[in-house]
C-alpha cells in the first residue's frame, strides 16, 4: 500500500483551494440572488454566470488541492480528456441544480431538488476527476468515506442554495459563502480519505500530463477568470439599485414646464409700481 501525501507543499494548497471554493460559492451565490431579482433573459444570464462560477471553483478547488498530493513509489500524470470533461460536467451539473432554483415555483421542492443535484455534480466531478489520475497502482475507494463524501456536497450545495434565497445582506454572503467554502473543501478531503493505492512498481511511462504542464496553468486561468468576474459582478448595480438611482435622477431633474421668470402676480405688482412711481414722477 502506497504512502498518500495530500500537502506535499504544506499548508500552501489547502489554503489556496478553500479560496478558490469560497471564491466559486461568493460569485455564485451572488449571482443567484441577482437572477432571482431579474426575469427573462437577464434572470437565464445571471443562472448561467451562477452556474460557471460555482463549477469552475469547485474544479479549482479540486485540482488546486491535487497540485499537492503524491503517492510514494510511483509518479502522478492526468488524463486531458477526462479532466476537462470533469469541469464541464461540474458545470453542467450545477447549472441544472441551479436553474431549478431560480425558475422553480415552489421554493422548498426547488431547493431539494437543487440541492441534492449540485450536490452529486460536486462528488461527481471528484470523483471524475480521480479517475484521470494514473500512476503506477491500482487505485480502491473505501465505501464509507465516498458515502460521507457525497452527503456533505449534498448539505453543503442545499445550505448554499438556501442562502442565496433567503440572504441579501452582502456581510450575511461572505459568512455564507465562507462556510460553503469550507463544506466543499471538506468534502474534498473526506473524498480523499476515501482512497487507497496498491502500487505496483513499474518502469514504464505513464499516459497523460503532468500537474505542472496542464493543471497548473489551467487553474491559474480559471481563478483569473473568477477574480474578474468577481469584480464584474460586485461592480455592477443590483435592479434594486438602478431604481433607486432611476428615481434619485427623476427627483433631481429640473421641471420642464419650470421657466425662469417672475410669477404673473409677481409681475403686475412690480407693473403696478413702476406705474404708479412714473405719475408720481410727473
Amino acid at each position: 500500500m502506497g504512502h498518500l501525501d495530500h500537502a506535499t507543499f504544506g499548508w500552501l494548497t489547502p489554503v489556496l483551494s478553500y479560496a478558490m471554493a469560497c471564491i466559486g460559492a461568493a460569485l455564485g451565490l451572488r449571482c443567484t440572488v441577482r437572477a432571482l431579482d431579474a426575469t427573462g433573459r437577464s434572470r437565464r444570464n445571471w443562472l448561467l454566470t451562477a452556474a460557471s462560477a460555482i463549477g469552475t471553483g469547485i474544479w479549482t478547488m479540486h485540482f488546486v488541492a491535487m497540485l499537492g498530493f503524491g503517492v510514494t513509489g510511483t509518479d502522478i500524470r492526468f488524463d486531458v480528456p477526462l479532466t476537462l470533461l470533469s469541469l464541464l460536467a461540474a458545470v453542467g451539473v450545477v447549472g441544472v441544480g441551479v436553474f431549478a432554483v431560480g425558475y422553480g415555483r415552489d421554493r422548498m421542492r426547488s431547493l431539494l431538488i437543487g440541492g441534492a443535484t449540485t450536490g452529486v455534480g460536486v462528488a461527481s466531478m471528484h470523483y471524475m476527476g480521480m479517475a484521470a489520475l494514473h500512476l503506477h497502482g491500482r487505485i480502491t475507494y473505501d465505501p464509507l468515506y465516498v458515502a460521507l463524501s457525497v452527503l456533505i456536497a449534498v448539505v453543503a450545495a442545499t445550505a448554499a442554495l438556501w442562502a442565496a434565497l433567503n440572504i441579501h445582506a452582502p456581510v450575511a454572503g461572505v459568512a455564507a459563502s465562507l462556510v460553503m467554502g469550507a463544506a466543499v473543501t471538506s468534502m474534498h478531503y473526506t473524498g480523499m480519505l476515501a482512497v487507497r493505492v496498491e502500487v505496483v512498481p513499474s518502469t514504464a511511462p505513464l499516459a497523460g500530463v503532468t500537474v505542472m504542464q496542464f493543471i497548473f496553468p489551467l487553474a491559474v486561468g480559471l481563478g483569473s477568470y473568477l477574480f474578474i468576474t468577481s469584480a464584474f459582478v460586485a461592480l455592477s448595480p443590483t435592479a434594486s439599485e438602478r431604481a433607486a438611482y432611476a428615481s434619485a435622477e427623476r427627483l433631481t431633474e429640473p421641471d420642464e414646464r419650470a421657466v425662469d421668470v417672475a410669477p404673473p402676480g409677481f409681475r403686475t405688482r412690480a407693473g403696478t409700481a413702476k406705474a404708479v412711481s412714473a405719475s408720481g414722477g410727473s
